[in-house]
């Protein structure tokens, strides 16, 4: 498959997780024949036009949702670079227009990153959510859930894995460390004590090295999250998508193959590790998945006291189960937290949320 080809084949995926119509996204790609910077039929610039006119006729979300594929799978070139700028902006002006979402900075020693936010309030600290996607999403994808997470009572907050987007750290073993970093920033504007995690693959992996070190994380849903075998199976590796290697070499910054293999080696979670993690674990699996190994569910059942699986006949992130996954994680995440949560709180705030009609609950504990 050439490098084209699998753009292409990986935008459909995205486009369709962001609820982009396949027949619009299939009408784009069709104008694409080519991946040069500065060529008018080049995938930037083409994504980037298809952006400008949703944005000329009002409609911001969606031109962010095309600036976000025209960036795709990362912005190293002057076209991607300009369309990740026009996604971040044109959020920007989407969200001024709404009611109650800020934008976070963040400086590190290592780099900056920064956020949207919802529900964030000094008076009355609301249990927080943290929504963060992988190595391709930008935060600018999952922010329209910020106002869903407000009525049911959250402070929520959409922030990027290192490396992507807006997030200039480099991606490495301690980058957890960031969402620690994270959490003592919000202190005091929301209960940082009980933090639920929903983090799409990558950061999933992220969010669990977190927990294993940091108790104010209470809760994790995840979909397709690497665990150990995708950062150390000789035989899986050849499998990965050249897309994900490329990626992962970016946001890493390793020069070659072999360094970023030695990188992610020091990424896998040990099984000291796992059973440090003393929080529930939900995790959406794809049958299919190309990206990440069945193995890596199969140490999480083993070594994590609490987890649950919702199995898809799909590709990795189930993209082709976009309801029923939704469904499953909001309904995972509205009963975990109410499991814990103090008398006063168990009555949640009437929202319209996607768990009108709750997927069928197959959840396999660990030891089946």
């Amino acid at each position: 498959m050439d490098h084209l080809e699998e753009l292409t084949e990986f935008a459909r995926l995205h486009a369709r997780g962001q609820g982009m119509k396949p027949a619009h996204a299939d009408s784009v790609l069709a104008g694409i024949d080519n991946d040069t910077v500065g060529d008018p039929a080049s995938w930037a610039a083409v994504w980037t036009g298809a952006g400008k006119v949703a944005e000329a006729r009002g409609d911001l979300l969606d031109a962010c949702r095309h600036y976000a594929l025209a960036r795709f799978p990362y912005h190293a070139d002057d076209d991607r670079v300009l369309a990740q700028s026009l996604c971040v902006d044109t959020f920007d002006r989407w969200r001024q227009a709404q009611q109650g979402i800020q934008r976070l900075e963040f400086s590190t020693l290592e780099g900056s990153f920064a956020a949207w936010a919802s529900g964030l309030d000094a008076r009355r600290p609301k249990p927080l959510v943290i929504v963060m996607g992988g190595i391709v999403s930008v935060k600018e994808q999952w922010a329209p859930l910020l106002p869903l997470l407000r009525k049911l009572g959250f402070a929520a907050v959409v922030t990027e894995l290192p490396g992507v987007g807006e997030n200039t750290l480099r991606y490495a073993p301690d980058s957890w460390r960031m969402l620690t970093s994270l959490l003592d920033r919000l202190e005091g504007r929301a209960r940082v004590a009980d933090t639920s995690m929903l983090a799409l693959s990558f950061s999933g992996h992220l969010a669990l090295r977190a927990a294993a070190q940091d108790r104010r994380i209470s809760r994790i849903l995840t979909v397709g999250a690497p665990v150990t075998d995708f950062f150390t199976d000789e035989e899986w590796w050849p499998r990965v998508p050249g897309i994900t290697v490329d990626t992962l070499r970016r946001l890493t910054r390793t020069d070659s193959e072999t360094e970023l293999r030695s990188v992610l080696a020091e990424l896998a979670l040990t099984p000291q590790e796992l059973r440090r993690v003393r929080i529930p674990v939900r995790y959406v699996a794809s049958s299919r998945d190309e990206i990440i190994p069945a193995r890596d569910q199969a140490l999480l059942r083993r070594d994590v006291e609490d987890v649950r699986f919702k199995v898809f006949d799909d590709v990795h992130g189930s993209p082709a189960h976009l309801g029923a996954m939704r469904r499953w994680l909001f309904s995972s995440l509205l009963r975990l937290r109410l499991r814990g949560a103090p008398a006063q709180e168990l009555t949640v705030p009437a929202a319209p949320t996607p768990l009108d009609a709750p997927a069928p609950l197959d959840e396999r504990p660990r030891h089946d």
